[in-house]
């Protein structure tokens, strides 16, 4: 009977072996899962905050956009004042005028000044090159001279808001030289 009793305590024990073996290899796979779960959770949680940082810099840098853009007719208004007023013009006018296109000619400075502040910021034509993001071509001129393409002039000034386009310059552009056709 002893023998027996052996037998059924060591086929209980190698049961129990097998189910504790079992048990360890179900838990570390539990284990692996939830740390992946968490690892993921965790980068999720990361990435929502640099997302929701992002969204955050990007409403306060472009929020006043629509703002800047209406201030923006403001200053073509001063600067077409301006224009009306060629320097000889104001040089020989009385003081008082001269105070006022002065003062004008101020108050612009200081509204390009602000909107500058604010991460607006004019549009560099002065390499001459068109660039269709940045320009809006209104007009195609000749241009003795000029490659084909090329700003000629710029009928109003475009600006950018951060690294966005706010409004796009309004140019003419070269024609380019007009070929001659054989005739027979």
């Amino acid at each position: 009977m002893a023998d027996n009793d052996e037998g059924l305590s060591n086929g209980q024990a190698n049961d129990n072996g097998d189910e504790g073996v079992d048990d360890l290899a179900r838990l570390k796979t539990e284990v692996a899962e939830l740390k992946d779960r968490l690892l993921r959770a965790l980068a999720e949680a990361e990435n929502t905050r640099r997302r929701g940082e992002r969204d955050r810099l990007e409403a306060s840098q472009y929020a006043v956009t629509r703002f800047a853009r209406d201030m923006l007719t403001i200053a073509d208004s001063f600067g077409r004042a301006l224009a009306a007023c060629p320097a000889s013009v104001l040089a020989a006018a009385d003081p008082q005028l001269r105070a006022v296109i002065e003062g004008v000619d101020a108050t612009e400075r200081q509204l390009l000044s602000t909107l500058d502040r604010y991460g607006v910021k004019a549009i560099d034509t002065s390499d001459g090159r068109f660039d269709p993001h940045l320009h809006q071509a209104i007009a195609e001129v000749p241009a003795a001279g000029k490659p084909k393409g090329t700003i000629v002039d710029v009928v109003q000034t475009g600006f950018m808001i951060g690294d966005r386009l706010l409004r796009p310059a309004m140019v003419t552009v070269a024609r380019g030289e007009a070929r001659e056709t054989p005739t027979d």
